[in-house]
């Protein structure tokens, strides 16, 4: 993380610093991507990600990311990568999410139960760019916006509106201390009230039932949805693929509990003290692997059960497999050996709250290779924006709230100074960042005409998404 220490000098000298970038990287610079001439085909890296991922499951990722081009662009983070390793840069790096897209933002309890909004996914996450982040952010916008039918215009408003919501954010936090930057958070309930006078009364009620919906997304529904019991016993259900308890899983002779208990006591070391104390409350019921996300899909990901003081009290863990962030062959090599450290230590800098029980472990598959994970509670009041039914006044709200909330993030680890200086006070950079977002809106989707095209010909094999 040293790479990410605020340059030496004083506050002037670090503002004069994001001036100064303006020469080498202009701002109007961000509007004039193209795809480079040699061009990794889209389909031939997608299929490279493949190789590490469970074989059976590659043909259900396929088939969600061909639902629409947006789904297309959420499983995509490989192929943005690749596209912007060669865009303008002012040479300031953040501890960068990685995978910025609209979707990764959300609400979820903080350790104190309060709900917060934040970047919520890290899978991706590596010190580099801060430009990187915000022109993922802004192509999403552009994506979703043709999805739900608006005029370009109108898609150009939406993404101007997140960058210059960007652009005042960081401005906002060069002003303020460090440890007022590190405990600015953005507090949901704010966001409900904002939303109300901003997105009209029709949003603001959807936004209050989606609220409410959250805050039901916990443990005990978890414990509701995804078990029942057999003689006299919890267990998690089974609904392959998207649900396989262990004990189907695992070759004859194999001591599940004993694998998963060695496990769990990996994770638990890399714990702080506390919080092993807490872990230690609870017992072993259960486990199954559970198929998540849309670019996620393919990874290994498993669910464990465990139960505290008594069947009422479950503790739900998600072990999510973590591999090479698509960002590296394009920046410096992740500081930590472990993957799934790479993960919490990045989500950690990041957000303003985070999960309480965040760990990693090495695992010995049945394969004999060795994996990496990372450990987090599953369904802590965690939820995300409707935005497939927004109109374009509240998408704008709402590219407006991701906007800063990437700018408080990448504020904690960044030269926010310099970033806010090179920024500056006129609108060059929001205009830049929108046709951008437009350009590779297009290109994301002949991106994804070249998927569908790939398994018409059946060159890749599709299950249709579940």
């Amino acid at each position: 993380m040293a790479a990410l220490l605020h340059s030496a000098g004083s506050a002037e000298e670090r503002a004069a610093a994001g001036k100064a970038a303006r020469a080498g990287a202009p701002r109007s610079s961000h509007a004039d991507w193209a795809p480079a001439s040699d061009r990794p085909d889209p389909v031939e890296l997608l299929e490279g990600q493949a190789t590490s991922r469970v074989g059976q499951l590659v043909p259900l990722r396929y088939g969600r990311m061909l639902v629409s081009p947006f789904t297309f662009y959420r499983g995509a983070a490989a192929v943005m990568a690749a596209d912007l390793a060669g865009a303008p840069r002012s040479g300031f790096d953040v501890q960068l999410c990685g995978d910025a897209h609209l979707s990764n933002f959300g609400a979820y309890a903080s350790p104190d139960r309060e709900l917060v909004f934040d970047v919520n996914d890290f899978d991706e996450t590596l010190p580099g760019p801060w430009e990187w982040d915000v022109m993922r952010l802004a192509a999403s916008f552009s994506v979703a916006g043709r999805e739900r039918g608006f005029k370009r215009r109108e898609r150009l408003a939406i993404v101007a509106a997140m960058a210059a919501e960007y652009r005042g954010a960081m401005q906002r936090m060069a002003a303020l201390g460090n440890l007022e930057v590190w405990y600015t958070k953005m507090d949901v309930e704010a966001i409900a009230r904002g939303w109300e006078s901003a997105a009209g009364e029709k949003e603001a009620a959807t936004f209050r039932r989606n609220l409410e919906k959250t805050r039901a997304k916990d443990r005990m529904r978890a414990l509701s949805k995804l078990t029942r019991e057999v003689d006299g016993k919890l267990r998690i259900v089974s609904e392959p693929p998207l649900i396989v308890p262990l004990d189907e899983l695992a070759e004859e002779g194999v001591d599940v509990e004993a694998v998963v208990l060695k496990i769990i006591a990996d994770y638990r070391d890399t714990l702080p003290e506390d919080r092993r104390v807490l872990l230690d409350g609870y017992r072993f019921v259960d486990a199954a692997l559970k198929v998540v996300g849309v670019g996620s899909v393919g990874t290994r990901a498993f669910v464990v059960l465990m139960l505290g003081r008594d069947g009422g009290d479950p503790l739900f863990l998600q072990a999510k497999e973590a591999q090479r962030s698509v960002l590296e062959p394009y920046a410096a090599p992740s500081a930590f050996e472990n993957q799934g450290e790479r993960v919490v230590q990045g989500q950690r800098l990041t957000q303003a709250a985070s999960d309480i029980l965040l760990g990693w472990v090495k695992v010995k598959g049945i394969d004999g290779k060795l994996r990496d994970f990372y450990v987090r509670q599953l369904w802590d009041q965690k939820g995300s924006a409707k935005v497939e039914n927004m109109d374009a006044r509240a998408l704008t709200t709402y590219a407006q709230i991701c906007g800063t909330t990437l700018a408080h993030a990448h504020a904690r680890s960044g030269d926010r100074i310099a970033i806010a200086a090179y920024l500056g006070k006129s609108d060059t950079f929001d205009r830049a960042i929108a046709a951008f977002a437009e350009t590779y809106a297009d290109q994301n989707e002949r991106d994804y005409a070249a998927l569908k095209a790939a398994a018409d010909e059946g060159r890749i094999e599709v299950l249709a998404a579940a």
